[in-house]
């Protein structure tokens, strides 16, 4: 059997097609950028800068509003961070409710209690959590590491590239 020039044309057209959709729909961050044992897929979701307890455990509440953990979006788009959790070494876990993280910004992650902003969310505990020595993993929304970030052992220790 065979197929008209124009039949063909369309066979070829539709080919070439599910080829290219096919190739959009692989996940351009496939690759693991695992090096360093750190990170899983690369994301443009990280952990930046750590604001940790360096005098002992407070329970004053602006002691607790003090000590944070910033998680930045390097990226150009917004990010939905619903269902990330932030967890220390101890296994305190903050989990982030309805948050979009715009690109090419930052929120902090208060241990204390306040309101909620695009800029700033609060774990509402009433200890601290980050210890001078201490490791924050970020997780996604299926339980997959996309940061950690480790210190304390002589001085401040970035576990992830940027």
């Amino acid at each position: 059997m065979t197929a008209s020039p124009s039949t063909r044309r369309v066979l070829a057209a539709v080919l070439a097609a599910s080829a290219l959709i096919g190739a959009a729909a692989v996940p351009a961050a496939a690759h693991d950028d695992d090096r360093h044992g750190h990170r899983g897929r690369h994301s443009s979701i990280v952990i930046g800068d750590v604001q940790h307890d360096g005098h002992g455990r407070s329970r004053d509440s602006r002691a607790l509003n003090r000590e944070w953990v910033e998680v930045k979006n390097t990226g150009r788009n917004a990010v939905n961070l619903h269902g990330f959790t932030l967890t220390d070494r101890d296994g305190n876990r903050y989990r982030f409710n309805r948050l979009r993280l715009e690109g090419r910004s930052t929120v902090r992650v208060h241990t204390g209690s306040g309101r909620d902003t695009r800029s700033d969310v609060y774990q509402d505990r009433r200890h601290q959590i980050w210890d001078e020595r201490d490791t924050a993993t970020l997780r996604d929304d299926r339980g997959n590491i996309v940061d950690t970030e480790t210190w304390g052992r002589r001085g401040h220790h970035d576990n992830h590239r940027r």
